[in-house]
């Protein structure tokens, strides 16, 4: 398989000097309006008094340069330069504005946190470059084929370029799952940025993880199975088989039981077997079919 060279396109061989620069009135027209019609263009608008611009700036700069080359930070002066400011109706600062395609398109005030001037950046059109998104494509493919060495292999470079991010994260995390190395797995997750720790694509490999644990130390199945046998009506040991069951490759074994406690008595044990369905679906993926058929039998159950 010919593995992706991350940051090996033209954009990630703009330099600092080409991604960010501070402009004039004058020089606005080409900076921003010409420019947006190649790439999105960022415009911060700032004052040397402003505390919160001097915390906002450098977080933008950071996450323009992550970018490689997909996006341009233009800074103003608008103590030195008002002019562009006042037409566009700023009243405070920091303000900045996303321009493509020659006008602005979307815009925010204040100093954000990292994590939401990432999100904006991406929503504006400056997210990941090409090279990074074949990359995960890639990784995602072998991951879905099971070749989940080679996935490890290119989620790997991915995270070595940008440790923020969380589909690269999670793949990693989920591919040594999927090898029964949990310890690798786990350690990975721990050491997540906070910024992705709460993103879904985090949630599931820790779901994922949980599942994989709870599966490795669940009982003997052949046990579990006559217990339930032997006395139908014993819930926990419903509950217990249920993992077993999943741990073997039995989801949908897993999913029927996990429905019958449901539909016995919903608020056993806290609702335990409710919240461990939405584990599992987490973990097999919200579009696996069964998910989608689970999710659909546990609605019944529970607004009938």
């Amino acid at each position: 398989m010919v593995m992706p060279t991350l940051g090996s396109g033209a954009g990630s061989q703009a330099n600092s000097a080409e991604l960010i620069k501070d402009t004039t009135t004058r020089d606005f027209v080409a900076d921003v309006v010409e420019a947006s019609k190649n790439s999105t263009v960022l415009v911060d608008f700032w004052a040397p008094w402003c505390g919160p611009c001097k915390q906002l700036t450098p977080i933008l700069e950071k996450a323009v340069q992550e970018a490689r080359g997909s996006i341009r930070l233009v800074k103003m002066n608008i103590d030195e330069h008002p002019s562009i400011a006042q037409q566009m109706g700023i009243q405070s600062i920091p303000a900045v504005f996303a321009f493509k395609d020659g006008k602005p398109i979307d815009g925010f005030m204040g100093a954000l946190p990292e994590s939401q001037i990432k999100e904006f950046i991406r929503r504006v059109g400056g997210g990941e470059n090409q090279s990074l998104t074949g990359a995960l494509e890639i990784a995602g493919k072998s991951y879905q084929e099971g070749d989940f060495n080679a996935a490890i292999e290119v989620y790997g470079q991915i995270v070595q370029q940008d440790n923020e991010n969380a589909e690269a994260l999670a793949g990693l995390a989920k591919s040594y799952i999927q090898l029964g190395d949990l310890e690798q797995a786990e350690k990975i997750l721990q050491i997540v940025p906070q910024d992705v720790k709460n993103t879904s694509e985090i949630d599931a490999a820790q779901d994922l993880l949980e599942v994989a644990q709870q599966g490795s130390q669940s009982g003997n199945l052949t046990e579990l199975q006559e217990s339930v046998q032997n006395d139908p009506d014993n819930i926990e040991a419903k509950f217990d088989l249920s993992i077993a069951l999943n741990a073997k490759g039995d989801r949908e074994g897993a999913l029927d039981l996990l429905l019958e406690i449901i539909n016995r008595d919903k608020h056993w044990n806290d609702e335990a077997a409710r919240k461990q369905l939405v584990k599992f679906f987490n973990a097999w993926g919200a579009s696996d079919p069964l998910t989608i058929q689970g999710r659909r039998r546990l609605s019944s159950l529970l607004f009938s």
